[in-house]
């Protein structure tokens, strides 16, 4: 039979408590209306899915398959699919981390759930087949490895939305901060930025990691244990234009403080996640450079097609950290885990499933 892997419930309070991983035996799926049936190739992790073994993320599923990001083959057409759903019959294709938000540039329409040990949706993509609405899959780039593909989804999503949607600022030119460079949204920012021509600068806690982010394309970056990294960052900038344009971030903290003094007028701080706890200040020296803080989550439908069409056009490859084999391989995955709690990682962590599927068709 096919398996899925699950998250196990155990006695422990959030934050503290870890549950283990636990391979199932399931039944093989039957595509519903409207549904294609996929045999999934590799599957990729999320700080969500390290959050969710530690009872830090909201409506935990112990019954539901783990991972928001997945790819793999069609190998059955459900009834009542379009013309455009048969002819993904045998076809590579990458799925939609999420549910609920298919347009609207404000925010979800409906009940917005991701992915993978979710009560809010039952698709996760830890197992071997899923079915899956036809609309929310697309052909996977051509120029991608089945692991490469699957690291793509939600960071991909959020770096599109928190760069493209919400910075105003993805053109050629424009001096982009983003911050923690090695996480997988970071990396993707980096990619997207780099390919519509911005200047790209970084920061990270480990000088390796900004040494690995130039040969990217970054134009130079600074460590943030460093107490005057904000000044150190200045005096990277070109002499013709000398402030940055947008910061996108995800770690929270003190980058309003940090970057007041060297954003432009009216410039835009693009927050998708704050790793370092909850809350942050919100300074006046922010209100008089008329400095804009704007939160953005994930993205819609539309901005994940945008985002993979960018991706086919510019043979962008989503870089990636580590790889084990085998969705069964409960040590190994447990090993990407770790590098995760560690922060080790440059770039996604992915299991690649293997078999007849572990490689591109």
């Amino acid at each position: 039979m096919p398996i899925s892997l699950t998250v196990q419930k155990t006695e422990g309070k959030p934050g503290q408590v870890y549950y283990p991983l636990k391979l199932n035996e399931v039944p093989k799926p039957t595509p519903r209306e409207g549904e294609v049936l996929i045999r999934l190739s590799a599957a990729a992790l999320n700080h969500r899915d390290l959050f969710i073994r530690q009872h830090l993320y909201p409506a935990i599923s112990f019954d539901r398959p783990m991972l928001a990001d997945g790819c793999g083959v069609v190998v059955e057409v459900g009834p009542g699919c379009s013309s455009d759903g048969n002819s993904l019959l045998h076809k590579s294709v990458v799925l939609m981390p999420s549910a609920g938000w298919e347009s609207d540039p404000e925010g979800p329409e409906g009940t917005f759930a991701v992915l993978g040990s979710s009560k809010l949706h039952p698709a996760g993509m830890a197992q071997e087949y899923v079915a899956f609405p036809e609309s929310q899959v697309e052909l996977a780039p051509e120029h991608l490895s089945f692991v490469e593909t699957a690291a793509l989804p939600l960071v991909g999503l959020t770096g599109w939305r928190a760069f493209v949607t919400k910075s105003g600022n993805a053109e050629r030119g424009r001096n982009i901060l983003v911050t923690g460079i090695g996480g997988g949204v970071a990396l993707q920012v980096l990619q997207f930025a780099i390919a519509m021509g911005c200047n790209v600068y970084v920061t990270s806690g480990d000088e390796a990691k900004i040494e690995r982010a130039k040969t990217l394309g970054a134009k130079g970056g600074v460590t943030y244990k460093n107490a005057r990294w904000d000044k150190e960052l200045l005096a990277l900038l070109p002499g013709d234009r000398k402030y940055l344009d947008a910061v996108v971030d995800g770690a929270g903290g003190d980058i309003v403080a940090r970057t007041a003094k060297i954003l432009k007028q009216g410039g835009v701080i693009s927050q998708y996640g704050m790793t370092l706890g909850p809350k942050m200040e919100w300074s006046m020296a922010a209100v008089l450079k008329n400095i804009e803080l704007r939160g953005s989550t994930m993205g819609s439908h539309a901005e994940f097609v945008e985002m993979v069409k960018f991706v086919k056009e510019k043979k962008i490859k989503p870089v990636v950290s580590r790889v084990v084999y085998g969705l069964d391989n409960v040590d190994g995955i447990n090993g990407l885990f770790e590098d995760m709690k560690a922060g080790k990682q440059f770039g996604k962590l992915v299991v690649d499933f293997g078999g007849d599927s572990g490689s591109k068709l």
